[in-house]
C-alpha cells in the first residue's frame, strides 16, 4: 500500500477480509482525558473516539472540538462500511483499525513481541512503555531522530539510546527541559537520520506525507501508536520500519500489567 486511503479503498473491496457491509460496529464511544505526570509541568490533552467491532477496539485520537460526543449516539450499531466511507476523517480511521484488528489481532500476530508494561504509577508506566518504543530505534550515537508527536519521556528515552530529539508538535513549544518544539514537521523531516512519529498523524492526515518521505530519503521510520495501531502495521516494510501497537484499553487507563506489541520489518538477507 502506498498510502492510508488505498488501504480503506482495499478494505472497502473485501481485498484484505471481510466485507465491511457486512459487519456491524456495535460501540462507539469518545473519552477525553487529561495527564500531568509527576515532576513534568505538561498537561496532556487527549480526546479518542473508539469503534469496538467483535473482540477488538479500533481507536483515533483527535483535536479538540474536531468531532462532538453526539456522534457515539449516531454511529453505534452502523454497518462499518458506512463509517469507513462516510464519516469524518477520526471515526473513518477508528473504524478501519478496527476491521484491521479484528481481521488481525495484534495478540494473535506470529511477527509481534508481546511487551508488558508493569503494574504501577503512570510514571513507572509511561518509562516503561516509552523505552520499549525507543528500543525500536537502532541508532549510532548522535543520531539525529525526528519525534513528531512530543511526549516528554520519549524525549528522555531518546536521549538514554544516544540520539539528538528533534521535537516537533503542533500544541507543544518546548520539552520538560527546554528544548525548542517546533510545528513544522518538514523542518524535522529534512534533517533527520531517523524519525520517530505517533499514530495520530494518521488523524490529522499528517501520516502519508511523513510515509513518503521517510521512503524517499530512505530514513527509518518508526510509529509509536495507540492511534490506528493496526493500520500503521499495514505500512510494515513499505515505509514503516517498527512499530510499537498499543491496542485499546491504553497503558494510561490502567494500574494493571498491560501490553504492547512491537513490530520490526525485516529486510531480505538479514536475521
Amino acid at each position: 500500500m502506498e498510502n492510508v486511503d488505498e488501504l480503506l479503498a482495499a478494505v472497502l473491496a473485501a481485498e484484505l477480509g471481510p466485507d465491511p457491509s457486512g459487519l456491524v460496529a456495535t460501540s462507539v464511544f469518545w473519552i477525553h482525558h487529561g495527564t500531568r505526570l509527576a515532576g513534568g509541568d505538561t498537561t496532556y490533552l487527549n480526546q479518542y473516539v473508539l469503534v469496538r467491532l467483535g473482540g477488538s477496539f479500533g481507536a483515533c485520537a483527535f483535536e479538540a472540538g474536531e468531532i462532538d460526543p453526539a456522534i457515539c449516539r449516531d454511529a453505534s450499531g452502523s454497518p462499518l462500511d458506512t463509517l469507513l466511507r462516510e464519516a469524518p476523517r477520526p471515526l473513518r480511521i477508528a473504524a478501519l483499525d478496527a476491521y484491521l484488528a479484528e481481521t488481525r489481532p495484534h495478540r494473535d500476530a506470529p511477527d509481534a513481541e508481546p511487551v508488558t508494561l508493569p503494574a504501577g504509577p503512570p510514571e513507572v508506566r509511561a518509562r516503561a512503555r516509552d523505552a520499549a518504543i525507543a528500543g525500536l530505534l537502532d541508532i549510532p550515537d548522535g543520531a539525529k531522530v525526528a519525534l513528531i508527536g512530543v511526549v516528554n519521556p520519549l524525549v528522555a528515552a531518546i536521549r538514554e539510546r544516544g540520539g539528538e530529539p528533534l521535537p516537533c508538535d503542533f500544541n507543544l513549544r518546548t520539552t520538560q527541559w527546554g528544548d525548542a518544539v517546533t510545528a513544522d514537521m518538514h523542518q524535522v523531516l529534512e534533517t533527520a537520520d531517523a524519525v520517530v512519529a505517533t499514530g495520530m498523524t494518521l488523524s490529522n492526515g499528517s501520516f502519508d506525507t511523513i510515509l513518503t518521505r521517510c521512503r524517499e530519503r530512505a530514513v527509518p521510520l518508526v510509529v509509536y501508536a495507540q492511534t490506528g495501531s493496526a493500520v500503521a502495521r499495514a505500512f510494515l516494510g513499505s515505509g514503516v520500519s517498527a512499530l510499537s501497537a498499543e491496542p485499546f484499553p491504553f497503558s494510561q487507563f490502567s494500574a494493571e500489567p498491560t501490553a504492547l506489541y512491537r513490530y520490526r520489518h525485516r529486510a531480505e538477507g538479514r536475521s
